[in-house]
């Protein structure tokens, strides 16, 4: 019977959803339709029946009804009843396609091949550099009461147009501040219009892949290559084209000039994953490459506030002298990750047209956030919570490299060695090519460890073996703990 049906669709809802009953009988009247149980043209019980055999009230009934009604599933007839609309499709499982005035099913939905390939590719819970010990996540070196506290002020203060969208690349203290910031310290040469505040470094590349290029165009990649901007370009439509890296950073050679690209992309000062710092004749090389081919240049300067032995590295923008090289950055090393702020240094040339795609794109806003981190930069509370953040992540670093030194070969011999510990939250533990670094991986993980396998981000060579070890935000106990057992682990597989 009708209600028996509806009575144990309601109750399978109530338990699963606990929606109201007038939805619940809704949605068990319009599977009712589409399964079959009432046919196009069918008269529906009165709504007097259907409350009285449903134990429902009237109302609820009513409420069903017509929403149905408005929807197009049932039609009314006066002085006749309710009944159902002739259009309303029915299932119809079990039988064979082809026969006469019988559907066949139709084919389930099934996600594009490029979604595929992002959700199965170059995934970020495989590849992102987490630290490299078990439990919470240490941020204690973020001043978070005065953090709070400016935040908070700037709420109670917020003007109404602070709450809507921003169309002119963000909040104007925030970007002066980013400005005078880089000016400074990573010798960018700027204007503060210039500055677009973004949620961080994908959403920039995503811009500038959208921006300056088509479907299609070449994009020139390192190998081995962050994972992020590998998703970014993938999802853009771009054709990635990968470009080994050496100690020197990216090294272009005439068989990649064979592919010219329409983008370079690249980390020059602290290469993601390798380390590699990119060499001043190197960068001269590589604009002049894209020059040539008249590509841009994306920077991902993205780890540049921990420099923790050496001269500062000045940016790669800092030498440009055609107007081809985007600068980006991010808050989230300095200041926590899920912050989600960053920025994107654009030539001059291509302000409007950014400001313009970003506002149209993707609606930015949170000026009361953007707010409270220009004050904190204005200041001086940014310049302070970086010298205390080098060096707390300064002692973990150490204390993770004098874990190691059992592992490294003596010098001018072959064998492990690091690379990348000069900058940055991540150091790259370097193994001979015969190493298995995905097993080694796997079995450190046995021990609660999280460490990287450097051959998983490679696109194409096949030569690099290593692990990728975070030590940011991570307890100093926990790397004094586990960074002996991550040694053990190391010299056991080399001896295996």
């Amino acid at each position: 019977m009708l209600s028996e049906f509806l009575l144990a669709e309601m109750h399978r809802l109530g338990a699963q959803d606990a929606l109201p009953l007038h939805r619940q009988l809704y949605e068990a009247l319009r599977r009712a339709m589409l399964d079959g149980k009432l046919g196009p043209g069918e008269r529906l019980p009165s709504s007097r029946d259907l409350a009285q055999d449903l134990n429902l009230s009237r109302n609820t009934v009513v409420a069903a009804i017509n929403q149905l009604s408005v929807e197009g599933y049932l039609v009314s007839r006066v002085g006749s009843g309710t009944y159902v609309n002739d259009s309303v499709p029915r299932a119809t499982p079990g039988r064979h396609p082809g026969l006469t005035g019988v559907r066949s099913p139709a084919p389930a939905p099934r996600m594009s091949a490029r979604g595929q390939a992002l959700a199965t590719r170059f995934c970020a819970t495989e590849l992102e550099v987490q630290p490299f010990t078990p439990g919470i996540a240490d941020f204690s070196a973020f001043p978070l009461t005065l953090w709070q506290r400016l935040q908070n002020k700037h709420w109670r203060m917020t003007y109404p147009d602070m709450l809507d969208y921003n169309s002119s690349g963000g909040y104007a203290p925030l970007r002066r501040a980013i400005a005078d910031y880089l000016r400074v310290f990573r010798s960018v040469q700027l204007d503060a219009d210039q500055v677009i505040v973004t949620t961080g470094t994908q959403q920039s590349l995503e811009l500038c892949a959208r921006l300056l290029a088509d479907h299609g165009d070449t994009v020139w990649v390192e190998d081995p290559a962050y994972w992020g901007a590998v998703k970014a370009f993938m999802a853009t439509g771009l054709d990635l084209h990968p470009v080994p890296v050496d100690d020197e950073g990216i090294r272009p050679s005439a068989a990649d000039d064979a592919k010219p690209p329409r983008l370079i992309y690249l980390t020059p000062s602290h290469q993601y994953p390798s380390g590699a710092v990119m060499s001043l004749p190197r960068r001269h090389q590589l604009l002049s490459t894209a020059r040539t081919h008249n590509a841009w240049v994306l920077e991902d300067d993205y780890d540049s506030e921990y420099r923790f032995s050496g001269p500062p590295i000045s940016s790669l923008e800092g030498l440009d002298t055609d107007g081809r090289v985007l600068y980006m950055g991010t808050f989230s090393k300095v200041l926590y990750p899920g912050i989600k702020l960053g920025y994107l240094v654009v030539p001059k040339a291509l302000v409007a047209a950014f400001r313009q795609a970003h506002y149209d794109l993707n609606r930015p806003g949170q000026m009361p956030l953007q707010a409270a981190l220009a004050e904190f930069m204005e200041m001086g509370h940014f310049s302070s919570a970086l010298r205390r953040a080098r060096q707390t992540y300064g002692e973990r670093r150490q204390c993770l490299l004098e874990a190691l030194k059992p592992v490294l070969a003596p010098a001018g011999q072959e064998g492990p060695f690091i690379s990348g510990a000069e900058q940055g939250l991540h150091l790259c533990l370097r193994l001979p090519a015969q190493t298995d670094d995905r097993a080694l991986a796997q079995r450190i993980a046995q021990q609660g460890l999280t460490v990287r396998p450097l051959s998983a981000y490679c696109l194409a060579r096949q030569d690099l073996k290593g692990l990728v070890i975070g030590y940011g935000y991570a307890p100093l106990s926990g790397i004094a703990r586990g960074g002996p057992l991550l040694a053990a682990a190391v010299q056991q597989a080399l001896k295996a």
